[in-house]
């Protein structure tokens, strides 16, 4: 550990001198903690052994710095977070394993310079270097131990101005900042994406995800949930704007060419008015909200968006990340007819829902495409869409029979053999989203599919998918030979003609149909295995309430997709209210459409089933 604080402190001498007392054994125990009680040094222990078994060691350096914000500003004591960046040290064998986090660091350039209050660091190491208060408190109170080299140790290193290091015990507050930390990591670390084509290993993409933590009992706010944010690299300082101050307006964009006869007005988000797309101004800080004037503008700021602009910018940021690379076709829509006329799609087959020109026309009451051929509904030539037979290994020619599990479109369309101008990912993302769900986030659907026996789903608020049933039937394909599935579409817009009926998609699929609310019909179904919503919209239909209370009842995993990260964020509130429980944090889905929508008031990323999020109670 010595030798990251030097790496971290920079001149280490200079500001610590080099004095004994720097290794785990400083004489701290949270016992002493003022506050502190021992279900509450149970529950950080427990954090502490899930850190240490996710193993971020693996993967994670010192030289990667994150950010952390746990909570809001106001909720702690002195109107901050306590600390603002996390360090994991010790991975390769140079000292031992453990966290540093920091309140702050200056930056010069790109290079970091030293903290000026200390930090807070977790070290874990063997028995033999605890101080004797430790060992007494781990061995009293049965805490929770990873492995016989993972006792935690948790202190402050400060200099006291004497030029040696000192050692102090956490305030209770900097301890409750570090569960929720550690609980937040735990699920976030294992999302880092790896850089593609980085010349050395160990380079992730910018990372930004939110993540709910539960305190726990004996916390003063005991039962309730905190969001914590967690970001890499860490925010960078902007001393040019204070957030306490209204950031000025900004063009949207200077260059005319990024604007075609596509184009349609913008919205300002506080009057609804209409503004030209040329010349929509936008917070210049976040770039993500369009406003008509300074005066909406600067009562937006007040009511609302004082408190969200650094999240709107942390959404923008993750911008490119997003963006689904690879596709020879327009990724861009704001206009939904004119971009299906641009590739020959308006008006044809499965294609007739993705825009407004047949509204009046009932969901899954289409009427049938052109001479009622596969080809006719997806609109696109037979190279260009996924043929309704069997997968077959390219190398040996043989059907192939497990299932497969996909990472994203690219290994997809290979699996396919589809080329990259095909458009047909955009309506594939509701049936590969679900693929996705069951066969890759929930355990227990994975594992029954591969005893070959059936699942059970219940999908909820069917629109569109009611049309798109050929599409569906590539689920059948993705499984091979393991198992099956039954799909029970409910929700009030599935038509009293289709209600009670079912379709066979293959050997592998049904999908049976009901009108109705989910909380009147659940009892009618089959018990499911799995609930799914795609492009819920929970904080948009009061309706959803009494069908969450009824996926809590059946306590049974529920997965939803939404189109934004602020979208995601209203639902978690949603869900809170509830009674549900995060258990799988908001993250983007891979099989998003790889379209992206302009919407009138924002620019935040938007994109069908963009993110996945999953409950468990």
């Amino acid at each position: 550990m010595d030798v990251h604080l030097r790496e971290l402190f920079g001149s280490f001498q200079q500001q610590f001198g080099v004095g004994p007392g720097l290794g785990p054994g400083s004489g701290t125990s949270l016992l002493k903690i003022d506050g502190v009680s021992t279900a509450f040094v149970k529950a950080v222990f427990r954090a502490a052994a899930a850190l240490y078994r996710s193993n971020p060691w693996k993967r994670i350096k010192p030289s990667h710095l994150f950010g952390v914000r746990v909570g809001k500003d106001p909720e702690w004591s002195s109107g901050r977070q306590p600390f603002s960046v996390l360090q994991v040290v010790g991975g390769g064998g140079s000292g031992d394993l453990g966290l540093n986090l920091l309140r702050g660091i200056r930056r010069d350039g790109d290079k970091k310079s030293i903290p000026e209050a200390g930090l807070l660091r977790i070290t874990f190491g063997p028995e033999a270097d605890l101080a004797p208060a430790n060992k007494k408190m781990i061995k009293n109170l049965g805490l929770e131990i990873s492995g016989q080299n993972a006792f935690p140790v948790i202190d402050v290193v400060y200099n006291a101005g004497d030029g040696d290091p000192s050692f102090r015990n956490p305030s209770f507050e900097e301890l409750r900042w570090l569960y929720a930390c550690m609980r937040a990591f735990v699920q976030v670390h294992p999302l880092l994406q790896q850089k593609e084509n980085a010349a050395i290993a160990g380079l992730f993409e910018d990372f930004v995800q939110n993540v709910d933590v539960q305190w726990p009992a004996d916390d003063p706010r005991a039962w309730e949930i905190t969001s914590v944010r967690v970001t890499l690299p860490p925010p960078r300082d902007d001393h040019s704007e204070q957030l306490g101050s209204i950031p000025k307006l900004s063009e949207l964009s200077d260059d005319p060419s990024e604007f075609n006869e596509w184009s349609v007005p913008r919205q300002c988000v506080v009057c609804e008015k209409e503004v030209p797309a040329d010349k929509a101004p936008r917070c210049s800080r976040c770039k993500a909200v369009i406003y008509c004037s300074h005066s909406c503008q600067k009562n937006h700021w007040k009511e609302a968006h004082k408190g969200s602009c650094e999240l709107y910018k942390s959404m923008m940021d993750r911008d490119e990340e997003l963006e689904i690379k690879g596709f020879l076709f327009p990724c861009f829509v704001d206009h939904a007819c004119k971009w299906l006329e641009s590739m020959g799609l308006h008006g044809k087959g499965m294609w007739r829902r993705m825009c407004g020109c047949f509204k009046n026309c009932t969901f899954g009451l289409l009427p049938p495409p052109e001479g009622g051929s596969l080809a006719g509904a997806w609109g696109v030539e037979h190279t260009k869409y996924p043929a309704d037979v069997p997968l077959v290994d390219f190398i040996t020619g043989a059907e192939i029979s497990s299932m497969m599990v996909l990472s994203g479109w690219a290994e997809y369309y290979d699996l396919r053999a589809l080329p990259p101008e095909s458009p047909v990912a955009a309506m594939l993302s509701f049936p590969l989203s679900l693929y996705h769900i069951i066969t890759a986030l929930n355990v227990t659907t994975k594992n029954i599919l591969s005893k070959n026996r059936e699942v059970v789903v219940h999908y909820l608020g069917p629109e569109g998918e009611l049309d798109w049933m050929p599409a569906f039937a590539e689920i059948g394909h993705l499984l091979g030979n393991s198992g099956s599935l039954h799909i029970i579409m409910v929700g009030p817009e599935v038509s009293s003609s289709l209600s009670g009926g079912a379709t066979l998609l293959g050997r592998r699929v049904r999908v049976t149909f009901l009108q109705g609310l989910y909380q009147e019909e659940a009892g009618t179904l089959p018990f499911p295995h799995v609930v799914v919503a795609l492009n819920a919209g929970l904080e948009s239909y009061n309706s959803w309430m009494a069908a969450l209370e009824v996926i809590k009842a059946q306590s049974v995993p529920a997965f939803f997709t939404d189109y934004a990260e602020p979208c995601c964020l209203n639902a978690k509130q949603v869900l809170r209210a509830a009674g549900l429980h995060i258990s799988y944090p908001v993250t983007p889905n891979p099989f998003r459409s790889p379209v992206r929508n302009q919407m009138p008031s924002t620019n935040v990323p938007w994109f069908s089933n963009g993110f996945v999020f999953g409950v468990n109670t």
